[in-house]
C-alpha cells in the first residue's frame, strides 16, 4: 500500500481546502465543497473565504445569509458553523444524538433526571409562537418546569435538542449583533431529511464522500475528529469499494476519493493567512500535516494562523487597520517578503482598501 508522507498530505489537504491556489467559484460553491465554515466567530468565515477565492466580495456571503441560502447553526462537534441551507436541512438529524451527549457530557449532573423527550417538546411548544429567542430567553420560559438545571443547562440542552438557526443580522459583514434563533424548519420553509430507519445511513455516506472532498485523504478517525460523530464505520464501509486507501507515516489506513487531486508534495504553497478555527487545521485527530504537535494548542485557542510552505509558522491579529504577524521560528527574508505581502492585501480586504499597514515582530 502507497505510503504518503507528511508533505503529501499536506499539499492533498491545500488543495482541497482551496488552498494551493484561490478558486474561481462562486460564494454558495465555496462553502458547500468545504463541509461549511467554522463560525462561532462571526466575522472569521469571511476570512476564510477571501483567503480562498479569487475576488472575494464580502457583502455576497452576507447576501447569502439574509437570504436564507446559509444558516448559521450548531452542527460539527456541537460548534456554530455557516453551512448551506440545502447542508443543514440534510444533515441536522444525523447530528442529533451526537449534540444532545455532548451537552450531557458537560451538565449531566444538572440534567439528571430531566426528561428530554419533554424538554424538546415543551421547547417547541414556546417557539411555535414564530418569535425568535435568545437561548437564555428560551430557557426561562421552561424554567418553571425545571428549576433544578439552571437556565445554562436547559438553554445549552434546547439548543441542541431543537434544531435551530441564528439569525441575521448576527453574522452579516462588519455587523455586531447578538444572537436570536428560529427553528430551521420554519427559517428555511422546509422540513429537515429524517433518519434513515434501514440501516443504510445515506447521510453518513454521504458525509464520508463530502470529507474526503474537502480533507482526503484521511483517517476514519480524522473524520470523526471532523464531524464528531462516532457512528460511522457502516458508512465507510458500504463506501469501501468505492475509495482507494494509503497509509501515513504512522502505518494509518487513510481512505480516499480515486479522482481526488494529490499534488506532487514539491508543488510550491504560497503564504495564506487563515482564520480562527478554520477546519483546515481542526478537521483532523493528526493535524501533524499542516501543523506541528508543539504548537497545536493554537488550533483551538483561536488563534489565527499563517501558513508559510503550507505549515502553520506565524499568528496574525488585527488593529486599527494594522496585521500584526507573530511568527513561531525565525523567517527567512523571503518569507518575510512573502508574508507582509499577502499581509497588505488581506489588511486592505479587512478596510476596504483604506489601509495596507503591515508588522512582523521579531523572532
Amino acid at each position: 500500500m502507497t505510503v504518503l508522507d507528511g508533505r503529501a498530505l499536506n499539499r492533498a489537504t491545500l488543495a482541497r481546502q482551496l488552498l494551493l491556489d484561490r478558486a474561481d467559484v462562486p460564494v454558495l460553491d465555496a462553502v458547500a465543497h468545504l463541509g461549511g465554515l467554522q463560525a462561532q466567530e462571526p466575522q472569521e468565515p469571511f476570512v476564510g473565504l477571501w483567503t480562498r477565492l479569487r475576488g472575494f466580495d464580502p457583502t455576497e456571503l452576507s447576501d447569502h445569509l439574509a437570504q436564507r441560502r446559509v444558516v448559521r447553526t450548531h452542527l460539527m462537534r456541537r460548534t456554530v458553523h455557516l453551512v448551506t441551507a440545502d447542508d443543514a436541512l440534510a444533515w441536522r438529524a444525523r447530528h442529533d444524538a451526537m449534540l444532545r451527549q455532548r451537552v450531557l457530557g458537560v451538565y449531566r449532573g444538572e440534567l439528571e433526571g430531566t426528561d428530554l423527550d419533554e424538554l424538546a417538546a415543551a421547547g417547541r411548544a414556546v417557539m411555535a409562537d414564530g418569535r425568535p429567542r435568545s437561548m437564555t430567553e428560551l430557557a426561562r420560559e421552561v424554567a418553571d418546569r425545571w428549576p433544578a438545571p439552571g437556565p445554562r443547562a436547559l438553554g445549552e440542552m434546547l439548543m441542541a435538542l431543537l434544531p435551530m438557526v441564528q439569525l441575521p443580522p448576527r453574522g452579516l459583514w462588519r455587523t455586531k449583533a447578538g444572537v436570536r434563533n428560529a427553528s430551521l424548519a420554519s427559517w428555511l420553509g422546509r422540513e429537515m431529511a429524517p433518519l434513515s430507519l434501514d440501516g443504510t445511513d445515506p447521510v453518513g455516506q454521504a458525509l464520508v464522500r463530502r470529507y474526503l472532498t474537502a480533507y482526503g485523504p484521511a483517517a476514519s478517525a480524522d473524520l470523526r475528529a471532523w464531524c464528531g460523530l462516532a457512528g460511522l464505520p457502516a458508512a465507510v464501509a458500504a463506501l469501501r469499494d468505492e475509495l482507494v486507501t494509503f497509509r501515513d507515516e504512522r502505518g494509518r489506513e487513510l481512505l480516499d476519493l480515486p479522482d481526488a487531486p494529490r499534488p506532487d508534495p514539491d508543488t510550491p504553497a504560497p503564504v495564506r493567512f487563515l482564520p480562527a478555527f478554520d477546519n483546515a487545521i481542526l478537521g483532523f485527530q493528526d493535524r501533524t500535516r499542516i501543523i506541528d504537535d508543539a504548537h497545536r494548542g493554537l488550533s483551538v485557542a483561536g488563534a489565527r494562523i499563517v501558513l508559510v510552505d503550507g505549515r502553520v509558522a506565524a499568528t496574525w491579529t488585527e488593529e486599527s487597520g494594522t496585521v500584526t504577524v507573530t511568527p513561531l521560528y525565525r523567517l527567512s527574508r523571503a518569507d518575510r517578503t512573502a508574508v507582509a505581502e499577502e499581509g497588505r492585501a488581506l489588511a486592505g480586504f479587512l478596510s476596504d482598501d483604506d489601509s495596507h499597514r503591515v508588522r512582523i515582530s521579531g523572532v
